[in-house]
């Protein structure tokens, strides 16, 4: 079941927090962030809030074939303060700015976004569901470069495997190689099944580990939580249990669809 948009909205001002309280007793700004090479916590703390100012002009904007022009402008002059309370302050107001944006446009709102819209919708709902994502898991990102940190919390990282898969993957490009399939299996007890083929990339949920019609290709093991980081590179298939073909797992990974 998909988060309800209230919740989403709820989960997007939690991460939030959560990510200012982790700039806020950093020993460093500078501090260079271990899952994001070249960038320190000051450029995290630019990229998130950024992107929270980037989606509340697109979502405001409405339906669109491109990005607006002058949220492209906006995003590219971006110059966040440097001090911290100052910085911090900023980052409260991004988040603000891009709830407020939802609040006002509901769920079904649409607006341009960068996916495919096989699988993840081209509205507000859909913006919010990903940055609930991109919220948490710059928020682990941060706790790293401070040194502490923490597990997606299992509400965010539950959704965020399905919301991974049916927006990062989703296309209706071919896949370049034999057709096969890729199992994610949760510990605590939600799975997908990853198809790619030459009618491209889908997922669907798979009732129970043992209810898939067939075999899959390769299979990846893990709590909810572990199978988000690995999905967004943070962590390497060898922190996960992997079965079969592990090789399919590089070839996914280096899958650059044209659409």
């Amino acid at each position: 079941m998909h988060l309800e948009f209230p919740d989403l909205l709820r989960l997007i001002d939690e991460r939030s927090a959560a990510f200012r309280a982790t700039v806020a007793a950093a020993p460093s700004l500078d501090a260079q962030v271990p899952t994001c090479p070249g960038w320190t916590l000051f450029g995290l703390v630019e990229h998130l809030g950024g992107g929270d100012r980037f989606w509340a002009a697109i979502v405001g904007a409405g339906p669109a074939d491109a990005p607006p022009a002058e949220a492209v402008a906006a995003r590219a002059a971006l110059e966040a303060p440097r001090e911290r309370e100052a910085l911090l302050a900023w980052l409260e107001e991004s988040t603000r700015l891009l709830l407020n944006a939802l609040r006002e446009a509901g769920p079904d709102a649409g607006c341009w976004a960068w996916w495919s819209a096989l699988q993840t919708p081209r509205t507000s709902g859909g913006v919010a569901r990903h940055r609930v994502q991109e919220s948490a898991v710059h928020t682990y990102d941060a706790q790293l470069a401070a040194g502490a940190p923490q597990p997606l919390p299992a509400e965010v990282a539950l959704d965020g495997v399905e919301e991974f898969l049916f927006t990062c993957v989703a296309t209706p490009c071919a896949w370049p190689h034999k057709p096969t399939a890729f199992d994610f299996h949760t510990a605590e007890g939600r799975s997908w099944r990853l198809t790619v083929d030459g009618d491209g990339a889908r997922s669907t949920c798979i009732p129970a580990p043992g209810e898939a019609p067939d075999a899959a290709g390769v299979s990846v093991h893990g709590t909810a939580g572990e199978l988000v980081l690995y999905l967004y590179d943070r962590i390497q298939a060898a922190s996960l249990r992997v079965d079969g073909d592990a090789g399919l797992l590089d070839l996914l990974r280096a899958w650059e669809p044209e659409e």
